[in-house]
């Protein structure tokens, strides 16, 4: 891999039909931009030192950003976001909402959107510690909690580095649920009017969910109680406005296609299968599908690291009769094993952006 500085690599959207628009078009890409807390030359042996300190990289994380042109950006592992990203981002003509993680931690998701492309009117966080909430006083996990955690232990054992591995491994007590749940994940939901185009909301949800393969539990709870969230989130906004919405989910999920938290996603039903979840469980189901998955099939990687390269980032959406996905962004068709992994001074992150166009035909 060369240690040359390259000008970082602009990905592009590619249609996936020719056709002329018939509603109201806008992009939304998802990115976890690798929070510089975590970019230590020991983390990343395999990066050149220069691409990873922090006034190359943020430059190089701007550029992308800038180049993408996309309508909202949902970012992952944010930790500069006052000091650089909020003001940067704000020179290029967008607004942003933003949560912070919880406990030490020092990085975020954040919603970056253009503020002459659409306009925020609701706004909610997530806090997965809340699941804390759910446990009683002195309970243990169930056993199919435990037998969630095992189903996926084999299928996910591979998964040890990477963006998964940036964080101590500072758990605490496996065996008491109120530590076991206790994560520090978030996320962050929004909901927007487009221009010109008011009687239709888009509502935009970005999280990062917890990343340990042996905690397979903890992450599906996590999803869970996203899926709740996300019901009750739509169901307010609908009450609210009295108005058609469209639902896009984005973010790290730290999840293989396939595994249980993608499955229940996919379902949309936080009941699909047994597990911890708190209140607001009986939502009705949000089914949901990928934008990659459900046209051109899941990225061959969008996590990319010497001792693990696979998918952990998507966009889910409600599919329905009014919004459909009509371009994705391009992923870099390099071979993992020649590049030895990433960042390097063309890809500024260990993630790879993902994007998708939407057209929205109905609700105008």
């Amino acid at each position: 891999m060369s240690t040359t500085p390259a000008t970082p690599h602009h990905p592009k959207f590619v249609s996936l039909e020719e056709t002329e628009p018939q509603g109201a078009r806008f992009r939304l890409v998802s990115y976890n931009i690798l929070a510089q807390v975590y970019v230590k030359s020991s983390n990343f042996p395999h990066s050149p030192s220069a691409c990873l300190k922090w006034k190359a990289r943020s430059k190089a994380v701007l550029a992308v950003l800038k180049n993408l042109g996309a309508d909202f950006l949902c970012l992952q592992e944010v930790d500069e976001y006052e000091s650089f990203y909020k003001g940067n981002m704000e020179s290029c003509g967008y607004s942003s909402i933003y949560i912070q993680r919880t406990g030490q931690k020092r990085d975020g998701c954040g919603i970056f959107f253009k503020h002459d492309s659409a306009e925020l009117i609701l706004q909610e966080t997530i806090d997965y510690n809340d699941l804390v909430n759910s446990i009683q006083h002195g309970t243990v996990l169930s056993d199919d909690i435990q037998n969630d955690e095992q189903d996926s232990k084999n299928k996910d054992a591979k998964i040890k580095s990477g963006s998964m591995q940036k964080v101590p491994q500072d758990r605490g007590d496996p065996i008491d649920p109120r530590v076991r749940l206790k994560r520090d994940c978030v996320g962050i939901m929004g909901a927007f009017k487009l221009k010109d185009y008011h009687n239709h909301i888009v509502i935009v949800a970005n999280t990062h969910i917890y990343w340990d393969p042996e905690w397979a539990d903890v992450k599906l709870a996590q999803a869970k109680y996203l899926l709740s969230r996300l019901a009750q989130f739509k169901a307010l906004v609908s009450d609210r406005f009295e108005c058609a919405s469209s639902l896009i989910v984005a973010g790290d999920f730290n999840s293989t296609p396939g595994d249980k938290v993608y499955e229940c996603l996919i379902s949309g039903n936080p009941l699909a299968s047994s597990g911890t979840v708190a209140e607001g469980s009986e939502d009705a189901p949000i089914p949901l599908r990928t934008a990659y998955g459900s046209t051109s099939g899941e990225p061959k990687f969008t996590n990319c690291t010497p001792d693990f390269t696979d998918t952990l980032d998507y966009i889910f959406f409600s599919p329905s009769e009014s919004i459909k996905p009509v371009s994705l962004l391009e992923l870099p068709e390099f071979d993992p094993s020649d590049v030895g992994g990433l960042p390097n001074f063309s890809h500024p992150s260990d993630h790879l952006p993902i994007g998708v166009e939407f057209e929205i035909f109905g609700g105008l």
